[in-house]
């Protein structure tokens, strides 16, 4: 299980601790998803999912600033005993005391936000979601060409890096080289990038490490892109058949989603670079709407019936 520490949501949402003698040093969050505990505050606890961070925005502070003190006390008391791992005051409001009590009883911090609720919610959900996202490092080249983020993939030494080097000299984008760490940020969307310390480089046989920032621009470079369309290269096999109409679309399973894939037979004279930019374009047009494939074998069946209705008269 991933895990994102406290300090780093404070130091990102510009967060302020009402709780400074609770310590938030070693403190993580391993729940992508945020909870505004309306029901919790009115004595509903069945359900409750005290792993996630708790948002209080004005609606629950008004609700809470209408209860006599002495149930405050003990809805603060019945909160926190559930060992929730903190508590975020949103709008700038002030914490009452009964509630910044009971935090420091628990060991629970209370930190403050100065906006909007749902703009928090929002803005931490989405970080929250792909921070925590589940993860695989795949061994491959990840390039963004068109807009579309190819992963090439294959055997060690097969060419990956210098298709790469080629599409980076025609003006696309290197993402990563070797190492691909992919993330699933949601059931249609994968998001790839580098791990930080080769990030930028790519290594060619013959020749060593180069720095493609250094050599090519910063222009040259991305830092994450979504994984669109796998190419995954293959030394040419004589013996097998490969599609040669792309009809039928074949599918890689990454954590559980399905990529297009497409295997490419390689041989001496094969530019791959071009190669890697038409399959980025076809993709593109099927996304727009238009598959060259179906549209030729349309034309091809409307034929054939056309010269058997005319044989036929």
């Amino acid at each position: 299980m991933y895990s994102v520490t406290l300090q780093e949501i404070i130091s990102e949402y510009s967060l302020y601790n009402y709780t400074d003698d609770v310590s938030v040093d070693g403190a993580t969050i391993n729940s992508p998803e945020l909870n505004r505990p309306a029901l919790q505050l009115a004595g509903f606890y069945d359900y409750f999912d005290s792993d996630r961070m708790q948002i209080i925005g004005i609606v629950e502070y008004t609700y809470l600033e209408r209860m006599g003190e002495p149930a405050r006390v003990e809805t603060f008391k019945r909160l926190f005993e559930h060992k929730i791992p903190v508590l975020i005051i949103c709008r700038g409001l002030v914490p009452f005391p009964a509630m910044l009590e009971a935090a420091r009883a628990n060991g629970t911090p209370v930190l403050g936000y100065s906006g909007s609720t749902n703009v928090f919610i929002a803005e931490a959900s989405r970080w929250l979601n792909v921070k925590l996202a589940p993860r695989v490092t795949v061994h491959g080249v990840l390039v963004d060409v068109y807009g579309e983020g190819l992963l090439i993939m294959g055997e060690s030494g097969i060419g990956k890096s210098e298709t790469a080097l080629e599409l980076i000299k025609r003006g696309h984008r290197l993402v990563a080289d070797d190492a691909v760490e992919i993330k699933k940020v949601s059931n249609e969307t994968l998001v790839g990038s580098c791990p930080e310390v080769i990030r930028h480089y790519i290594e060619l046989r013959g020749i060593g490490i180069i720095d493609v920032c250094q050599m090519f621009g910063v222009q040259s470079i991305k830092v994450t892109m979504s994984v669109d369309l796998v190419i995954r290269l293959e030394l040419w096999d004589d013996k097998k058949q490969y599609d040669r109409f792309g009809l039928q679309e074949e599918y890689m399973n990454i954590l559980e989603n399905r990529v297009i894939c497409h295997n490419i037979p390689i041989r001496p004279g094969r530019n791959l670079a071009v190669i890697c930019e038409s399959a980025a374009i076809n993709h593109r047009q099927k996304k727009m709407g238009y598959n060259a494939a179906s549209v030729l074998n349309d034309k091809i069946m409307a034929s054939i019936e056309k010269e058997d209705s005319d044989e036929a008269n």
